[in-house]
């Protein structure tokens, strides 16, 4: 019996799991799979139904000795927890070991986000007039304007946006973790962005003799289109994302996520309040939209450094006077 292949299918059908979500389960199950086949399972006359805590410990060992960080092994952990907790409620195991393996204590990290600067000298770079540099651009802005995940923003189709005459502003409609539907709104400029790329979007639609039926559905419905008219993929949009921080000359290492964190942080900086940025990010708990009030803390320490005259820190063509004492010449109390 395909005990993985079980479960990834119940992911897809009963969880309604995203494919991103599966691939990276059939990932972390493959090679765990491959580490009990390389002499623990033959060596201990176990199977997968039979596993002991001992041997999730080994794996983790393992990892650790070839160098993964502690974020990863604590993703591939959690796998083996749904596997085995899938494979308990099946009646295919008695109990589930990785669920005796504690958690690796992870760094907390703040996110990093562009400054309001950057941001702008990214979107307004020149782009051409080609239909994928309007999809191009109409992919970062809207980013930017909504705080999408990446993958919200690939899974999108035309029908899921909405654009008002009146108004020049829109929504947009996206499928985040868990399945759980929501409303994002667009702002002008996106909009302007997007209509230029929708104008041009059947330049990325090419008729092609023998294409299949989910090939065609795909161009037909997808919101953005890859240069081969089917539907864009997340990794397709970070290779997009580089070739833009190329031509705007931004030496920096910048993820599509990136633009989600600056959407949150400039949001918070204008007085946007918690939980309406949770709303908007899609975030099941409060805790994890907190993160931001770090990034907002810290920049604003960073303004504060730079400009009061007693802070400490002498700014630019400022000399630090430093503080006057009582034999400075002040008159005495």
């Amino acid at each position: 019996m395909d005990l993985v292949g079980d479960f990834l299918r119940h992911l897809r059908h009963n969880v309604n799991a995203s494919s991103q979500t599966v691939r990276c389960y059939r990932t972390d199950l493959v090679e765990f799979e491959e580490f009990l086949g390389r002499g623990l399972l033959p060596r201990r006359g176990v199977t997968l139904t039979s596993l002991d805590h001992h041997a999730v410990r080994e794996y983790l060992s393992f990892l650790y000795e070839r160098g993964v960080s502690r974020a990863t092994v604590a993703r591939k952990l959690a796998s083996l927890r749904s596997f085995f907790r899938h494979l308990v409620r099946q009646g295919l195991a008695v109990s589930n070991p990785a669920a005796m393996v504690s958690t690796p204590k992870l760094e907390r990290r703040l996110p990093h986000a562009l400054s309001e600067h950057e941001v702008e000298s990214l979107l307004d770079n020149a782009f051409g007039t080609s239909a994928r540099d309007l999809r191009d651009r109409g992919i970062l802005e809207l980013l930017y304007a909504s705080g999408a995940r990446v993958a919200e923003l690939v899974g999108a189709d035309l029908g899921d946006l909405e654009i008002s005459r009146a108004t020049n502003d829109g929504m947009l409609r996206v499928l985040g973790k868990g399945r759980k539907e929501r409303l994002v709104p667009i702002g002008s400029k996106a909009v302007r962005a997007l209509q230029g790329y929708l104008k041009a979007r059947h330049a990325l639609q090419p008729e092609r003799p023998g294409r299949g039926a989910a090939a065609a559905r795909a161009a037909r419905d997808a919101l953005f289109l890859n240069a081969r008219g089917g539907r864009l993929t997340d990794r397709s949009v970070r290779r997009i994302l580089n070739l833009r921080l190329r031509a705007a000359a931004m030496l920096m290492r910048v993820s599509p996520h990136t633009l989600r964190h600056s959407f949150a942080t400039h949001m918070l900086n204008a007085g946007a309040d918690l939980r309406s940025i949770q709303e908007l990010l899609g975030h099941a708990s409060l805790s994890t939209t907190q993160r931001y009030t770090a990034v907002s803390t810290r920049r604003l320490l960073e303004v504060y450094n730079r400009a009061h005259p007693h802070s400490g820190a002498a700014p630019a063509g400022r000399p630090d006077r430093g503080r006057r004492g009582p034999d400075d010449g002040a008159p005495g109390a």
